[in-house]
């Protein structure tokens, strides 16, 4: 493992092809589009710019096809390190296919392309790193190999798993390897299930109750949220050290700490309209890594201070601001200096 802090991204590298749309497409239904863009995407890469962007020095691993250049060019200029990524000529590069609605909703469809190529584990043990950052995209035998190496290596450990993985997965997954899940209420909600329905401890949490703080909105969203995450404490298939950050889009976050200490930080205020949400989890989760890259510099962090956590997610959630006020993916993610003074 390295000593300055650097982050591995094993993840899936996409292009998007947006179609501008006047409503989500319905069942039988044909529209039209009114406006065609191609723009670089996919979650590993989409949260491998967002470390970038947000100061941390960062590495991916994934792999393109031979029409995925001007993708790891770009990935290149904004700071990603991508020696680690394979070019096949077997596969094209992954795609989104995304309809775009004039609010900024979205409904995507992924093809997996290159990301499923396979990559030796070789690619992974050669990177120095101190932390390591995962999604969903890319095979899940090789998310599993990954983290195995980052954890036997001491770094810190963390899993988005969009697109939710199945529930045979999701059972087989070693949450005593991770140090961080990031999920929205959706997926939360998706990995309770799938423990409960394996371990019937549906009757052994639900009576689970829990006072919100005063200081936050009484909203039952929130309070809904805020008791999923603590179930999915209670649960025996998580480690006590696992962290849980569940965003919840407009609301803001909620994080339950290893501590047992819960926060709670609403959304940035923004300053103009939502043009697009496409790259705002992705911008959330990489801003999130880099915070804690920077207060991680002598090695990782047991159980971080409660204000320092609500620092980090503080920046993460103003720069997911800014992205959701731009179109695209990885364009849309901001520089560091773009984002106001965090206290």
């Amino acid at each position: 493992m390295s000593n300055k802090p650097r982050c591995l991204v094993r993840g899936s590298i996409n292009v998007d092809e947006f179609f501008h749309v006047p409503s989500i497409v319905q069942p039988g239904e044909t529209l039209s589009s009114t406006h065609y863009e191609r723009r670089s995407g996919g979650k590993g890469a989409n949260q491998a710019v967002a470390v970038a962007k947000g100061g941390g020095d960062v590495t991916l691993v994934g792999a393109v096809g031979s029409d995925g250049n001007w993708v790891l060019d770009g990935l290149k200029q904004v700071g990603v390190d991508i020696s680690s990524v394979f070019v096949t000529q077997e596969e094209p590069t992954g795609r989104a296919i995304i309809q775009l609605t004039p609010q900024g909703e979205n409904c995507i469809i992924l093809h997996r392309g290159a990301n499923y190529t396979p990559i030796s584990e070789e690619a992974v043990r050669s990177v120095l790193f101190t932390h390591l950052l995962l999604q969903n995209e890319i095979p899940f035998a090789s998310t599993l190999s990954a983290l195995a190496h980052a954890h036997r290596s001491g770094a810190t450990t963390l899993f988005n798993p969009s697109p939710i993985p199945s529930v045979e997965q999701l059972r087989i997954f070693p949450w005593s390897q991770l140090d961080w899940l990031l999920v929205n209420q959706g997926e939360a909600l998706s990995l309770l299930r799938a423990f409960n329905s394996q371990t019937n401890e549906s009757s052994q949490n639900s009576h689970i109750s829990i006072d919100i703080p005063s200081s936050w909105p009484s909203r039952p969203e929130i309070r809904a949220a805020y008791l999923l995450l603590h179930r999915l404490r209670a649960n025996t298939a998580f480690s006590p050290k696992v962290n849980l950050v569940c965003t919840l889009g407009g609301l803001g976050v909620l994080a339950l700490l290893n501590s047992g200490e819960g926060l709670y930080v609403p959304a940035a205020k923004l300053n103009g309209p939502v043009k697009d949400t496409t790259g705002a989890g992705d911008c959330f989760t990489g801003y999130l890594v880099a915070g804690l890259m920077e207060v991680e510099t002598d090695g990782r962090i047991e159980s971080l201070a409660k204000d320092v956590v609500e620092r980090i997610l503080r920046r993460a959630i103003e720069a997911a601001g800014i992205c959701v006020q731009r179109p695209g993916a990885t364009e849309s993610i901001p520089y560091r200096t773009e984002l106001p003074a965090i206290e």
